[in-house]
């Protein structure tokens, strides 16, 4: 069975360390001369030769679509996001030219210049051959509902790709406040992929509902990992909460709108119980399996897909056609 992943991380180590280790510190990543903490997922990351590949073929990974891991662009002043993104871009696209069979890409734009990253945008997916864009978090301490952000909205709409919307780290206030405060280092496990990350790209996604952003866009495809980041357990809570505001305020239900243009993957979360609500809530044509590589193991992705109760149609849908129909890759 054909098995693609779309939540896959790399980074380029030379254009990482041209990074200002101020610029790093300051936007809560360690400074870059601090110890390792986790040297072997460091080398995973910057590793898209045999090693990568030895690993997907262990586990049976046929393609991973790969995204820039942070930081990035977005914390680097504007006359300098862009050369560095487009450089970033030209690499992966590079590598994605060697095994074109193995590796897609999605686009890294420099998101504190939105216009020039809408212009990005186009080139990374009419002449590198990228199939979407991921965004980190916020930016500025900005989510994607806030105005400046349209130019790069409206270029996903026109070229009919998906927006991914990936966690990052919280701003330090919110660090602080919700975060802080705490033994040894839970503070920043806690802010991130213990709980932070999933609570901060729910409510980017429901931002997008709330704001009229789907409203304005309604052909525009947003995707969140981790199994929904929580949100198919709050859809009843939505229809209640949200649902007597929608004909003054928006066009459909926040829930209509998730259920619309909402798709989702299960990067990082193995759980069968919580992927069986998913797909009570969401039906398995939204649904795209994922494994969060190298901050997770293809060996625990691998083992969740085999043990997750699909007919064969469905498997084959959750494994790769979902994927293959979002991000137009041609079937095997």
């Amino acid at each position: 069975m054909r098995i693609i992943a779309l939540e896959e991380h790399y980074a380029v180590e030379a254009l990482m360390k041209r990074i200002d280790p101020d610029l790093v510190v300051k936007r809560g990543y360690p400074h870059p001369d601090a110890p390792s903490t986790r040297p072997q997922i460091e080398a995973n990351l910057i590793d898209l030769g045999e090693n990568r590949i030895a690993d997907m073929d262990k586990h049976g990974i046929t393609m991973q679509v790969l995204s820039t891991s942070g930081p990035g662009s977005d914390i680097l002043p504007p006359e300098e996001a862009l050369p560095w993104a487009r450089e970033v871009n030209d690499i992966l696209a590079d590598e994605i030219k060697k095994r074109p069979d193995r590796y897609a890409g999605f686009a890294h734009l420099p998101l504190c210049d939105p216009e020039k990253a809408a212009v990005e945008l186009d080139r990374c997916i009419n002449k590198l051959g990228f199939k979407a864009t991921m965004v980190n978090g916020t930016t500025d301490g900005k989510f994607f509902d806030d105005p400046r952000f349209e130019p790069i909205l409206e270029r996903c709409e026109a070229l009919d790709i998906p927006l991914y919307i990936h966690p990052g780290i919280p701003p330090a206030s919110v660090r602080e406040a919700y975060y802080g405060n705490l033994p040894g280092p839970m503070p920043t496990i806690f802010s991130r992929a213990g709980y932070g990350w999933h609570t901060e790209a729910a409510i980017h996604a429901v931002r997008l509902c709330l704001s009229g952003v789907l409203d304005r866009h309604p052909k525009l495809r947003i995707v969140v990992g981790h199994q929904g980041e929580g949100l198919p357990a709050a859809l009843t809570r939505f229809d209640e909460q949200f649902g007597p505001l929608t004909p003054k305020f928006l066009q459909r239900t926040v829930t209509d709108m998730l259920h619309d243009q909402l798709h989702i993957t299960t990067a990082g979360f193995y759980s069968v119980p919580a992927f069986n609500m998913l797909l009570q809530t969401f039906g398995i044509d939204k649904l795209m399996f994922s494994v969060d590589y190298p901050y997770s193991q293809h060996a625990w992705a691998r083992d969740f897909l085999d043990k997750v109760e699909l007919s064969p149609a469905d498997k084959e849908k959750f494994a790769h056609g979902n994927a293959e129909k979002l991000l137009k890759l041609a079937p095997a």
